[in-house]
């Protein structure tokens, strides 16, 4: 079994959600790799094509992957998208940490206050406070309320993080 049809198997069977604003960024980039990235690779074979000899024509083999690896982003962005549901963060429970929550954390430790926003991988930002659900930190807050101590598995050890607000 290809790598790609086991890759498309773990995608299909996998419901994300996201922002409004988080699966628009992926079908623009959709949209943006089918109406403009397909047309210029395949200007790129045709005129690759176009010099001769395509045994040793490193242009046309360049380009051939080139569009081998676009066509692979496109189905898994396709896949991605049938997959994705918009959850409205109107509706999303405050009472303990979902994905779209906002959560106010404290490091036990050292008194250290961050808010980040539970998001789906794809979505994920840390510059923008948009930590992953599936990344360490996510996992430990998931299901956890205002006052819970979580326990998160870092490089260093162990970090102790106080759950001091949620919100959307």
């Amino acid at each position: 079994m290809s790598s790609l049809v086991i890759l498309f198997k773990i995608i299909m069977s996998q419901i994300s959600y996201y922002s409004k604003e988080g699966l628009q960024k992926l079908k623009d980039e959709f949209n943006h790799l089918e109406m403009v990235e397909r047309p210029f690779i395949i200007q790129q074979i045709a005129d690759a094509r176009d010099k001769g000899d395509l045994s040793e024509n490193a242009e046309y083999h360049a380009a051939k992957e080139e569009q081998g690896l676009l066509e692979t982003r496109i189905a898994k962005l396709s896949v991605i998208i049938s997959n994705a549901r918009v959850m409205d963060d109107s509706k999303v429970d405050t009472s303990k940490v979902l994905i779209l929550s906002k959560v106010k954390i404290k490091n036990v430790a050292n008194g250290f206050e961050v808010e980040y926003q539970l998001v789906a991988a794809n979505e994920a930002d840390i510059k923008a406070k948009k930590i992953s659900m599936e990344s360490p930190y996510g996992k430990a807050l998931l299901g956890k309320k205002v006052g819970d101590v979580v326990e998160i598995q870092v490089p260093n050890g162990i970090m102790k993080f106080e759950i001091l607000d949620i919100n959307r």
